[in-house]
């Protein structure tokens, strides 16, 4: 009788942990990139971000248009910006440590403008201060700030939480 109860304790516990793992699979996506509805069309989006990102000291050295890149293929897609964001403070402090070099594949941050299929205009990111906990403390607090200003960039666009 103990044994059955056991072996019934050990398969609760193995099939607990392969769905509580499973959930964690599906949600991977939530917490890694966070996707916000603009307030504005496309066009009046991409503008008034550029112009929030250097307000806030942040350069912008890159803007790819995805979907000329795309057309220049023989490819016809939706309109898709993707912006790098950069500020050169925090990026020195990322880049002075050798140890937290680790991460510079993912600089400059990205921040991305699309339509989704209902045609509402999405503002999407990396959820970078999420991200930055697994890192060292470094990549952590340089993170943390990044996500935070990027966060008041991002609210020049942004529909009101409701």
């Amino acid at each position: 009788m103990l044994h059955k109860q056991v072996k019934g304790l050990a398969l609760g516990f193995v099939l607990g942990i392969a769905a509580l793992g499973m959930l964690a699979y599906q949600s991977a996506p939530n917490v890694m990139i966070l996707e916000d509805e603009s307030a504005l069309n496309y066009t009046d989006t991409v503008s008034t971000l550029k112009k929030a990102a250097k307000a806030q000291g942040w350069k912008i050295p890159k803007v790819h248009e995805l979907d000329k890149t795309m057309a220049k293929a023989g490819y016809d897609v939706e309109p898709v910006t993707v912006f790098e964001l950069c500020h050169v403070d925090h990026a020195a402090k990322v880049l002075k440590d050798f140890d937290s070099r680790v991460v510079t594949s993912l600089m400059p941050c990205r921040v991305s403008v699309y339509m989704n299929g209902e045609g509402k205009v999405i503002v999407s990111r990396m959820n970078s201060g999420a991200i930055a906990k697994v890192f060292n403390q470094n990549v952590a607090d340089v993170m943390k700030v990044a996500s935070q200003e990027t966060e008041i960039i991002l609210q020049s666009v942004l529909k009101p939480s409701s």
